[in-house]
């Protein structure tokens, strides 16, 4: 049998086994070349153990399910049986897998990416973020942007900001270093996010004021809103880009890869930057030719403009298209994106419709993902891009809730669900600033009109952020996490409720809350920039979206155009999946150890023989790989890695054992107290504090430790490793305690 990590353990059960031991076919509009495969590698240097790997495909799908939303009804991977087949009978799905905080798009893929966790990114909110600005205002910035962007136009500090205010190193950097060409497919930030021409735009950025880019960008962005010209500079610019290794000819014609905050030097590199210039390379004609997705169809914006078709067009079939094309044209290196499939997006003028589990719609984009993913692996194999030399990772960025009616009278493949009755299916939206001031108008008096002294907004979500500043003129800022105004908000905000037009009850909008002692031991504060930190955050009842705008959103309402919540805390919200198959992968099939999105990363970096300039957050997982094809170091002392990794795990992720019992402490914390006697609070938040400063100083040695193993070939120190599994099942005890006593 193949030794597998320790699944998730409780506090108790970790602390005792501690201690005990220490005493993952279409053609292009111009048919690629076989032999171009064969020499895509060129000069790239990958250096995995056997040196079989000279590919590297990751793919990164949105809201893609492996369990299912509806008992009856096959899951989304079910239903693409050509890629779960693929995965399972080749390597290896760990179904166990856990997203980050909060559980958004950018923020999963990016620490994918990245194998960091959201405070060491900036991500902390996604998929965009509120900064406070001064004197009652507040900024929204996108979390797409490019890698070097800044957080808005009023300043410079990094989009993507570390904890020391500096930009998080670029993902592509170690492959192009060793020579590998990168292509990135609509995967966020490392493909240009936006058509801006002033001084932080990234047409500006990258192409340069006088460029015809420029120009074209500047009166796409004049053009009316709603027409083809309007949408040209997004399709011809945005969404997929190629990093070229240092004088590779392919990027000879294009930009400078500029990335001037990353360690040790980033000179001498280029990059195609758009569908007007990767297209060509692709096809062999003119970017007027559109490249064919995997079906047999254009790949076009909604207007039929050849070029990017939106993220939302990102279909398996466009995506993987242009992975293929990539792949046979000298890009031997490919990071990808796939929309979901349980929304119709439609095209230009359509209205935003969600699919429920089973419907027609629905069942008929899966089957359209799984004739793509069919039609890719049969044209890589003729491509000689085959499990033999490639890594192929596959994952998800984070699981969702389904808002809705749950049909048993289908089984959606044979039986279609049928959702177009009244009331059957779409998330229900709720307006924060009407419930507030319906519910605690002596708060809302404080907070909201033009004549209250201060203002607050939130991060719609059903895990919205709360921002509380002061409206003071020439001053203001944010109210202090002790301020008794924000004590009371906490206090009222714990007690909210709304009416379920479903079902007629009155729910409690409140599972969790944290402020920012708790949001600390869940990576989501950033010491980079403190200004888009939030004072306090809702885990709400998963059925409902909380926002404050637009102020016409219903005080408590179906809203059919979205019926999938993610951002929260929920099982089916944290769970994810994630599978690897390629040279070194065990074939396991499914695997129940526990992994989360940074362990992505160095388990990647692991096996082609690369390294980061950083630590990551996440660790190699050992369990999913043969021997032979990890380092001399992780093989020693397995049994003790695998003790160190699993405690690290539960202590550090943010879905972890410890950090699951400090939102549970902090919760009851929160909601405790009065204005006139709030020692509870003060108390527990002390306590949550110290050992959220323990854990951070106990993890950051773990950390070191298990680098200098996976990529420092620094033989792992037995009495160490175990010593440290013993003070992590300790401290995750305690926090287990002190929820059990909240």
């Amino acid at each position: 049998m193949h030794s597998r990590r320790l699944g998730m353990l409780s506090a108790l059960t970790l602390a005792c086994l501690s201690v005990a031991v220490a005493t993952a076919a279409a053609t292009t509009s111009a048919p690629a070349s076989k032999s171009a495969a064969g020499t895509s590698a060129g000069g790239c240097r990958l250096n995995s153990a056997k040196g079989q790997i000279k590919h590297v495909v990751e793919v990164q799908f949105d809201n893609t399910h492996f369990m299912r939303d509806n008992p009856n009804v096959p899951s989304d991977l079910e239903q693409m049986p050509h890629l779960l087949n693929f995965i399972e009978n080749n390597g290896t799905i760990g179904t166990n897998d856990h997203t980050i905080l909060i559980s958004h798009t950018a923020g999963g893929i990016l620490s994918t990416l990245t194998g960091l966790y959201p405070d060491r990114t900036g991500q902390t909110v996604s998929n965009s973020y509120v900064r406070f600005t001064g004197a009652g205002g507040f900024q929204f910035p996108s979390s797409f942007g490019y890698w070097t962007d800044p957080a808005s136009a009023t300043t410079t500090i990094p989009n993507m900001v570390g904890p020391d205010g500096t930009n998080v190193p670029a993902p592509w950097v170690p492959f192009t270093r060793a020579g590998c060409n990168f292509g990135a497919v609509a995967t966020a930030n490392t493909v240009l996010e936006n058509t801006g021409t002033g001084p932080s735009g990234d047409i500006t950025k990258v192409f340069g004021t006088g460029s015809p880019q420029f120009a074209e960008a500047a009166a796409s962005n004049a053009a009316p809103s709603g027409s083809a010209a309007r949408a040209k500079a997004q399709t011809d610019f945005v969404g997929f880009a190629i990093h070229c290794a240092a004088g590779n000819a392919l990027c000879a014609a294009g930009q400078t890869d500029s990335l001037p905050a990353e360690p040790g030097g980033y000179t001498g590199f280029n990059g195609l930057f758009g569908a007007q210039a990767v297209d060509p390379v692709l096809t062999g004609q003119p970017a007027s030719v559109p490249l064919t997705d995997l079906l047999g169809q254009p790949i076009t914006d909604p207007f039929g403009q050849p070029g990017f078709p939106g993220f939302d067009g990102m279909s398996a079939a466009a995506s993987l298209s242009y992975v293929a094309a990539m792949q046979e044209h000298g890009v031997p290196v490919t990071f990808a994106y796939i929309s979901d499939a349980h929304d119709f997006h439609g095209v230009s003028g359509n209205a935003h419709t969600a699919y429920g589990p089973g419907s027609a719609g629905y069942v008929a984009q899966l089957k359209s993902y799984d004739d793509a993913f069919a039609a890719f692996f049969q044209r890589l194999q003729s491509d000689g891009i085959t499990k033999a030399n490639t890594l192929f990772v596959f994952t998800v960025d984070e699981g969702d809730h389904f808002v809705g009616v749950t049909q048993t009278n289908c089984d959606g493949v044979n039986t279609p669900c049928d959702y177009s009755g009244p009331n059957q299916i779409g998330e229900l939206s709720a307006n924060i600033d009407t419930l507030v001031q319906n519910q605690f108008p002596a708060l809302a008096s404080q907070f909201l009109g033009s004549g209250a002294p201060n203002s607050f907004t939130v991060h719609g979500d059903d895990a919205p952020p709360f921002y509380l500043t002061h409206k003071a003129a020439g001053g203001g800022g944010p109210l202090d996490q002790t301020d008794p105004l924000t004590r009371t908000f906490e206090r009222d905000v714990s007690a909210l409720t709304a009416q379920n037009p479903y079902t007629g009850n009155t729910d409690v909008l409140t599972d969790r809350m944290a402020d920012q002692a708790g949001m600390k031991a869940l990576h989501m504060v950033t010491s980079g920039d403190a200004a888009r930190n939030a004072q306090f955050v809702l885990f709400a009842n998963p059925d409902y979206f909380l926002t404050d705008f637009p102020s016409s959103t219903c005080l408590t309402c179906i809203n059919p155009a979205f019926a999938w919540n993610h951002g929260d805390i929920q099982p089916e919200i944290a769970t994810t999946w994630v599978g690897y198959v390629g040279p070194g992968v065990r074939n396991l099939g499914e695997s129940s150890d526990w992994t989360d999105h940074a362990d992505v990363r160095p388990t990647m970096l692991s096996l082609l023989g690369l390294s980061d300039d950083y630590v990551h957050d996440g660790v190699v997982v050992p369990s999913y790989l043969e021997d032979w094809a990890v380092p001399q170091s992780l093989r020693a002392h397995r049994a003790t890695l695998l003790l160190l990794d699993a405690a690290y795990k539960q202590l550090d992720a943010p879905f972890g054992q410890f950090g699951k019992d400090i939102l549970k402490t902090s919760t009851a914390a929160l909601a405790s107290g009065s204005s006139t006697s709030d020692t509870k609070y003060t108390a527990t938040e002390s306590k949550i504090s110290a050992l959220t400063t323990q854990r951070d100083a106990l993890a950051a040695q773990i950390q070191d430790l298990l680098d200098g193993a996976e990529f420092g070939g620094q033989a792992l120190n037995e009495r160490q490793a175990l010593s440290l599994s013993v003070q992590a099942g300790a401290l995750i005890l305690r926090a287990s305690l002190l929820a059990a006593a909240s």
